[in-house]
């Protein structure tokens, strides 16, 4: 999968340092130098990481941040001179991932990255299996609801936490066996 990387910061030679150490490391990167055209390359681009900076004209990190957490999951980091505890559990608890002071270090920026990316990543694809699951499930409960009562349709769930792991429809009228590996036709 590649990745791209949101990097949203006010100081151009920061925002361009930033963006060749990722591209360097085979990110596709996109620049903002706010936090409103941040919310903007948002919108338009497929964001799977975001470094943002707090202090910025017209938009400022923390309200960026606040505003792409109503409809966005993807990891994002501070980065920012503020270093004070204060300011960094603030920015832990509106919406950040993680929290980085300047001056940094390029590879341990890499490092943060790889390492969000890695988690942000596994959760996508746990995403994916859960939605499949759930789409199977629909279709279904959808056929034993919708099959005529004559047919005497016999639907059998094996539960395990809660969740159907192994299905089966019997229909006794046209005698097939349907599982969720195969069907079995009955002569």
């Amino acid at each position: 999968m590649e990745h791209t990387i949101l990097v949203v910061e006010d100081e151009q030679g920061i925002r361009e340092a930033i963006g060749i150490y990722m591209k360097n490391q085979g990110y596709n990167v996109i620049l903002a130098a706010n936090g409103k055209e941040g919310l903007e390359k948002i919108e338009t681009n497929d964001i799977h990481l975001a470094i943002v900076d707090i202090m910025m004209p017209v938009m400022d990190g923390i309200s960026m941040v606040m505003e792409a957490r109503k409809h966005h999951d993807f990891p994002i980091l501070f980065l920012s001179a503020k270093s004070e505890d204060i300011d960094k559990i603030t920015g832990l608890n509106i919406g950040a991932d993680d929290y980085i002071t300047k001056p940094f270090q390029s590879m341990e920026l890499v490092a943060r990255v790889r390492s969000h990316l890695r988690r942000y990543e596994q959760i996508l694809n746990l995403k994916k299996k859960l939605s499949t699951r759930k789409r199977l499930w629909f279709i279904f409960v959808n056929y034993v609801k919708k099959s005529r009562p004559t047919l005497k349709s016999l639907f059998i769930l094996r539960l395990y936490g809660g969740r159907a792991i192994k299905w089966r429809i019997y229909n006794e009228k046209e005698k097939y066996f349907f599982n969720n590996t195969m069907c079995f036709m009955h002569h």
